[in-house]
């Protein structure tokens, strides 16, 4: 895909207009800081330089501002994808299906596709407006001129909660779009002093196994945890333990890769750390911490697999993420979409997520609209496993890819 360039702003609708900016640079910081949630790392205006430095997937970014007169109201940031890799995030039996067209006809299975919201996090439309439901309507009718002029047939409002997407209902539904339930993300809240008064707020059965599984990690001599501020020369390290990890994943719609890592800075409130694991001088696990406000995320995992089990390194490495969380006040700590069991176990509530998606043709939007709605809810399935059933629970108020190896 060809590089992005500035497209002229749209024309006045009503007393709103949607400007269509090509990057992160061209939104001033502190326009950013003002309409970003306070407690989510992963919307810090850090992250979002460190995708557009990296190639993590998309071929490309932009951003839809709402303006009101001079006065922007609401942001959505958008991730395109020239060739999304159909047989890359379906679900195993899927996957299986395809995998005569992957190896023939590999063309086939390529999608132009456009994401909206937030590849690696949450789908939030930022600003002081996004519940009008006018913006609602001026942006599913921008996300939908922008994907016709770049030929991005699949438009995806990608891991939006139920109350986020509710201003844009009216406006996705005429469009076509088929609203499902996508994997509910984690969340654990720390109304703790300590580590030690999390350990004794856990029920019984995960107390005992938590402190059987710290009891394991120490016993095994040569381990050690460090948390690191500066972790750039640990990087080659770093991607080859995240390489197991994602050789494992169903799914794998973004690859974190050196440059996004080596971009990822400090700056406008974003706090970097990284729990790492070491057997002498080698890095056998990692995961990558990133604070902003009163939250934290666990957001990228990386395991030696050959001591995963018997030294439990994946429990430990979230235990140290969550120690270090609580040291710095935070009220929450979010995890990746995956390995449900052990983050029910961890105390994480599961949050709610849905996707919108549409096809800008109507016979592929009549075939989405037909097998899609299986196609996630056996892939939701296989991925909640006995978590399924409950109901997830509602994020707090305040408020990818890590298979568990155990």
């Amino acid at each position: 895909m060809e590089p992005m360039e500035p497209m002229e702003p749209t024309e006045p609708r009503g007393p709103h207009a949607v400007d269509v900016l090509p990057g992160i640079d061209a939104i001033p910081d502190a326009l950013w800081r003002r309409l970003a949630p306070a407690d989510d790392p992963l919307w810090s205006r850090a992250v979002f330089a460190a995708m557009e430095r990296g190639s993590i997937g998309p071929d490309g970014y932009a951003y839809l501002v709402v303006r009101r007169a001079s006065r922007p109201v609401a942001v959505l940031p958008l991730c395109l994808f020239g060739g999304l890799r159909l047989d890359r995030i379906v679900g195993p039996r899927e996957r299986r299906l395809l995998a005569p067209a992957a190896r023939r006809l590999p063309r086939l299975l390529r999608l132009p596709t456009l994401f909206c919201g937030h590849l690696l996090g949450q789908g939030h439309i930022l600003g002081p407006e996004r519940g009008d439901p006018e913006v609602g309507r001026l942006l599913v009718a921008a996300v939908l001129e922008f994907a016709r002029a770049r030929r991005l047939r699949t438009v995806v409002f990608k891991d939006f909660a139920a109350a986020e997407l509710a201003p844009l209902g009216a406006a996705l539904r005429q469009a076509g779009f088929l609203v499902l339930p996508s994997l509910p993300d984690t969340e654990l809240r720390l109304p703790y002093r300590s580590f030690d008064d999390y350990l004794a707020a856990l029920p019984a059965k995960p107390r005992r196994n938590a402190r059987s599984k710290i009891r394991k990690f120490a016993g095994r001599p040569g381990l050690r945890m460090e948390v690191l501020e500066s972790f750039t020369h640990l990087v080659p390290q770093i991607l080859a333990l995240y390489r197991q990890v994602m050789d494992r994943a169903d799914q794998t719609l973004d690859e974190i890769d050196a440059a996004f890592l080596t971009a990822l800075r400090p700056e406008g409130g974003l706090r970097t750390r990284l729990v790492a694991c070491f057997e002498g001088d080698r890095l056998v696990a990692f995961l990558l911490c990133l604070f902003h406000g009163a939250g934290a995320t666990g957001t990228r995992i990386g395991l030696d697999y050959a001591l995963a089990h018997d030294a439990r390194l994946y429990h430990n490495v979230h235990y140290a993420a969550i120690r270090l969380a609580l040291r710095a006040g935070c009220r929450h700590i979010r995890f990746a979409q995956t390995a449900y069991t052990p983050k029910v176990e961890f105390g994480c509530d599961l949050i709610e997520q849905h996707h919108a998606i549409t096809h800008l043709r109507p016979l592929p939007r009549a075939l989405l609209r037909r097998f899609l709605p299986p196609a996630l809810a056996r892939a939701r399935a296989d991925a909640l496993g006995p978590h399924g059933p409950a109901e997830p629970r509602p994020p707090h108020q305040e408020s990818r890819q890590d298979p568990c190896p155990e």
